[in-house]
């Protein structure tokens, strides 16, 4: 079965900030927990996934993780190593949270992994959704293998001008992503919320201190998407889809 991607993580400098940031530009529910320099998102979305603001550690560069999801991290860790990930933060126990690990792919990407049995716990509204991940790196079709191989992912795509991109499908009622090429030739892991109109959230974005990396752009015949850095400097997208 394949692993799915149920949680994502905002990391900056400042939470306290990008929280208040991200509350007033999506809606989203905050709850901080101080003692770990941290705070849980509840989207109030309906669907997608939840997540968390964290704290970068000295030197650090903000960033955005997501975590796909399996009921022994540590075999699964084991495998990624296997296939020539690194390991960052080995299988670590948080007391009535979480257990949890990350690595970096052979491509330079940061991942997470989060052991549990791939339920979400996203409340109802109609905030926008964080439904989708895209994971950009050097050698693509590369990591459409490792992937496929470490999580049971399906990944297809093709080639075209000057790029390759693969569309993830993580397995039922997880969200889904893509794997493609890097633009400057660097990793990036960026997540993307959904919404029903971009301009109003990338105005929103400018107004609160963010800034604006990729205005509005059509990427196929039913998605526009748009990149916005916050305030932090964490690049986030947001996209539309009309059928």
């Amino acid at each position: 079965m394949p692993n799915p991607v149920t949680w994502f993580e905002i990391n900056g400098p400042d939470p306290e900030a990008t929280s208040k940031f991200y509350s007033e530009l999506f809606g989203w529910s905050m709850q901080p927990v101080p003692e770990m320099s941290y705070t849980l998102i509840d989207t109030h979305a309906g669907s997608g996934m939840n997540g968390g603001i964290g704290q970068t550690r000295e030197g650090q560069p903000p960033h955005t993780v997501f975590y796909a999801e399996n009921p022994d991290i540590q075999a699964l860790l084991d495998t990624a190593e296997s296939l020539g990930a690194t390991t960052v933060v080995p299988v670590t126990v948080v007391p009535e949270m979480v257990t949890f690990a990350q690595f970096t792919d052979p491509f330079g990407n940061l991942v997470g992994l989060a052991q549990g049995d791939g339920s979400t716990n996203v409340s109802d509204g109609s905030n926008p959704p964080v439904d989708w991940f895209e994971l950009s790196c050097s050698e693509p079709q590369k990591a459409w293998t490792f992937y496929s191989e470490l999580f049971g992912w399906t990944i297809s795509g093709g080639e075209g001008a000057g790029f390759v991109h693969g569309g993830v499908e993580p397995g039922a009622g997880s969200v889904r992503g893509g794997i493609g090429s890097t633009p400057d030739g660097e990793p990036h892991v960026t997540l993307y919320a959904s919404v029903q109109d971009l301009q109003p959230y990338v105005d929103r974005a400018a107004s609160l201190g963010g800034t604006v990396i990729m205005p509005s752009m059509q990427v196929d015949d039913h998605t526009t998407i748009a990149l916005f850095a916050d305030p932090q400097g964490t690049t986030f997208g947001v996209y539309a889809s009309r059928s």
